[in-house]
């Protein structure tokens, strides 16, 4: 599903990843394959971001969100490893374990205020 917003909440054990338009909603998981949680190794992450990469293809704007520092590190690995999905990174927020609809609704919210700052041309 191509849309234009995508947020993604995650943690070092998975991702919650939810594209977005006006009118639809997908959402999927992405599982880490490591039994290492809270390392955070390059080695054990690595995979798990390139999949979380793939899974926001074609998304124009992503909002990042998680409890700790995996959102930060993802945000990192983007900016070294895929430029689309780094380039469409337009923030990252605390958050602790919302249900996917209260995610896509702290992220519509969101993204009603940047996007009249960036005057969004999907919302004409």
């Amino acid at each position: 599903m191509s849309t234009f917003h995508a947020v993604v909440w995650m943690d070092h054990s998975e991702a919650h990843v939810v594209m977005f338009d006006r009118e639809h909603m997908e959402a999927q998981r992405v599982k880490s394959r490591s039994h290492h949680k809270h390392q955070g190794k390059n080695d054990d992450t690595s995979a798990f971001f390139a999949d979380t990469a793939k899974a926001l293809q074609g998304t124009h704007e992503v909002l990042l969100c998680g409890p700790g520092l995996a959102r930060n590190q993802f945000r990192d690995w983007c900016s070294k490893h895929n430029a689309a999905v780094s380039a469409a990174v337009v923030d990252s927020v605390a958050a602790d374990h919302p249900t996917d609809a209260q995610l896509v609704a702290m992220a519509r919210q969101y993204f009603r205020k940047f996007d009249n700052m960036a005057a969004d041309p999907s919302l004409s």
